[in-house]
């Protein structure tokens, strides 16, 4: 079954606290997630200052809740801050959202208190206003490093898998972003480290970085995640990537990005697109993604029926 989606709108995300006026006010956001829980949409998002001074975290993520899916209503205390044990000390990034039964289950990069290294973590409660920090989950081996932007999804098989991008030495001091997966019975783990589940291209728009992405699952239908790829001089662009139904083999794959960012609006601005979440509303789907890492947008795909 030959997949393909196209981008049918592209809107602005706007939060309350970052007018001009707010508590957020010249910060930059980054991945912002978002999902639908008890009739309203919910949003973790991490900011940070711009410029960042070397003594500010690299990130705080502050949650908030919206109506209609663009702008919301943001808390005024972080959802999760920075500190106070080593592994989280010199910032908190990429919140991914999965539920347990009845409990909220929060996974994030912590940026250890030196910045040297970026660890997979969790948080844990009965809701996003109440987490407590868990436990480090997994932590990058000899010769890999930061562990981040975590996805998480069930295969036909019943096993979790955990998708996160880690940083591979490609050459003697150059070094590259890939996927890794790591799989586990419950979303709580133990989780082991399986194989990349894909690689880049060596001819084409994703053949130097990888990250993962919000992963789409339809009964019937493959697993598709709108992952993030990269050239060398990290010019970042959305795609998608499809999985059989326990994610141990590529099915499909776009050829062209899905997202590819405007020309940034700032001379100092980067050239990069990121996804970091998605709603499935059936006829439609929500992509979540950050612009230059410094405004929020979302994209409205409608998935490509062959005639």
């Amino acid at each position: 079954m030959r997949l393909d989606f196209a981008v049918e709108a592209l809107d602005v995300v706007a939060l309350d606290t970052a007018r001009s006026d707010g508590l957020l006010a010249g910060y930059d956001l980054m991945s912002p997630y978002v999902w639908q829980r008890d009739g309203r949409l919910n949003l973790l998002v991490r900011v940070l200052p711009n410029p960042l001074g070397p003594d500010q975290p690299t990130g705080v993520i502050y949650a908030g809740t919206s109506t209609d899916g663009l702008t919301f209503t943001m808390q005024a205390e972080p959802a999760i801050a920075p500190g106070p044990e080593d592994n989280d000390a010199g910032g908190v990034e990429d919140p991914t959202v999965v539920f347990s039964g009845d409990k909220v289950l929060v996974f994030y990069t912590g940026v250890e208190r030196g910045r040297a290294q970026g660890s997979l973590l969790v948080a844990q409660g009965r809701n996003i206003t109440g987490l407590t920090k868990q436990q480090v989950l997994l932590k990058a081996p000899e010769g890999e490093g930061n562990i981040k932007e975590a996805s998480v999804a069930k295969g036909a098989d019943g096993r979790y898998r955990l998708f996160y991008e880690y940083a591979r030495e490609i050459r003697p001091g150059v070094s590259a972003s890939r996927i890794g997966m790591a799989l586990a019975e419950t979303m709580e783990g133990p989780w082991t480290a399986g194989d990349d589940p894909f690689t880049v291209r060596e001819d084409a728009w994703d053949n130097w970085h990888l990250s993962t992405g919000p992963i789409l699952s339809r009964p019937g239908e493959p697993h598709v995640m709108f992952y993030n790829g990269a050239t060398l001089d990290a010019r970042w662009r959305i795609g998608w990537i499809a999985f059989d139904e326990n994610f141990e083999s590529v099915v499909d794959r776009c050829i062209e990005p899905l997202v590819v960012p405007p020309p940034p609006q700032l001379r100092s601005g980067t050239d990069i697109a990121f996804a970091a979440s998605c709603l499935d509303l059936h006829d439609a789907i929500h992509l979540y993604y950050s612009l230059e890492d410094r405004v929020l947008r979302r994209a409205t795909l409608a998935r490509l029926v062959p005639g």
